[in-house]
């Protein structure tokens, strides 16, 4: 335990703020010490170690015993302690950044230690999301000092530590739902000298979560671009990432048009698309739909079951196409669509909805014409008509 102690010391004395955060994980070895989080270990912390680093240690052996407790509430409250701490530390150090290693790592378990307070059994007297969004103050607390460091020289600034903390607390927002706070995070971003040069691994995490929350506002092109970037940017070892990545990916390029390869679909095991895909690509409104029963547990345990019930005005449109070609006509008889849609699964549907439908289309922009209510006829443009989705304002 000596030795331990001693460790940090110099390591805080030498400012090796890599391998001090080492020594401040709660997955290092050091965890497995049978004395560590003892009286006698927090004595002999204070004994060898002066402020503020005191009590950053002596928070870090309290949440070491809390999770060799299997206490996770404990565990939690003993990890913000240490959080807070390392706050104030980062405050003090108005001319060093060498402590933004050791930040990542506390702030990544603090996040992971919140998750763990909220599963847990004796979590009954607490509203779900709750630990979660003390953990996300006790995460603005650290990026608003990283955020508040305005110096020029670019080598020793905090600010190279706020994408981390973003991505934590991305992470968060999305797990209690709250997706409207990651907007002033994103323009922090978005908005600084820093955005292309962070750590890549950092910006895939960034342009991922990114990626999903304007899928999540309709904006399908950013989607696009920020997903794409996380796909092919991601290790070709992380399959899991990826496949991940291409869960909300391929999704939003169906809506912009682009149909996902087979054999890409194969290889990171989301065949659930390919039927999907085949579906909208025909227009088969019955087939979409037994698609969709089919792989509800999957859609929607990957929160795009609303995403990918987006993708029927999509059949829709690949369906009135398909009219328009075999009647070769500018001037499309309304019933002619009401009979494709009854024959293609829509049994209920009547006329007023059939020009509801094509209403929105137009609209939408998927369909250039419009609606001659006198006559019951979609008149659609003589040049181009259905316009390729991807062009679509």
């Amino acid at each position: 335990m000596d030795s331990y102690v001693m460790q940090i010391r110099r390591l805080w004395l030498n400012q090796d703020g890599e391998a001090l955060a080492d020594l401040l994980s709660l997955r290092h070895g050091h965890v497995m010490i049978p004395q560590i989080g003892s009286e006698i270990a927090i004595n002999k912390a204070i004994e060898h170690l002066s402020a503020p680093l005191d009590d950053l240690v002596l928070y870090h052996l309290k949440a070491v015993f809390a999770m060799n407790k299997n206490d996770p509430f404990a565990l939690y409250n003993q990890q913000s302690s240490a959080v807070q701490c390392l706050a104030k530390i980062l405050q003090m150090q108005k001319e060093e950044n060498w402590m933004l290693p050791v930040m990542n790592v506390m702030c990544l378990e603090l996040r992971l230690s919140a998750i763990g307070a909220e599963n847990s059994k004796n979590n009954k007297n607490l509203k779900h999301g709750e630990v979660l969004e003390k953990c996300a103050e006790c995460l603005m607390a650290c990026f608003r000092v990283c955020a508040a460091d305005s110096r020029s020289s670019e080598e020793d600034t905090k600010r190279w530590g706020m994408l981390s903390l973003i991505n934590q607390l991305l992470k968060v927002y999305f797990r209690i739902n709250k997706l409207h706070l990651c907007k002033p995070l994103i323009r922090a971003i978005e908005s600084s000298s820093f955005k292309d040069h962070f750590a890549l691994a950092h910006q895939i995490t960034y342009k991922f979560f990114v990626g999903r929350k304007a899928m999540f506002d309709s904006d399908y092109k950013v989607a696009n671009k920020y997903l794409t970037y996380a796909f092919e940017h991601c290790h070709v070892m992380s399959s899991k990432n990826k496949r991940l990545i291409l869960t909300y990916l391929v999704p939003v390029k169906m809506l912009l048009g682009y149909m996902p390869k087979q054999n890409v679909l194969q290889k990171y095991n989301l065949m659930e698309f390919w039927e999907l895909m085949e579906s909208v690509k025909k227009g088969d409104l019955r087939s979409l739909e037994k698609v969709m029963a089919k792989h509800e547990a999957f859609f929607i345990g990957a929160g795009i079951y609303l995403i990918v019930e987006k993708l029927k005005l999509i059949a829709y449109r690949n369906l009135f196409k398909k009219v328009y070609l075999v009647l070769n006509t500018h001037q499309i008889p309304v019933q002619s669509l009401l009979v494709a849609l009854q024959m293609y699964g829509m049994e209920d549907i009547d006329m007023d909805e059939t020009e509801c439908l094509l209403a929105n289309l137009i609209y939408e922009g998927k369909i250039k014409g419009y609606i001659s209510f006198q006559h019951k006829k979609l008149v659609i443009s003589k040049q181009n008509p259905f316009p390729l989705l991807s062009t679509i304002p």
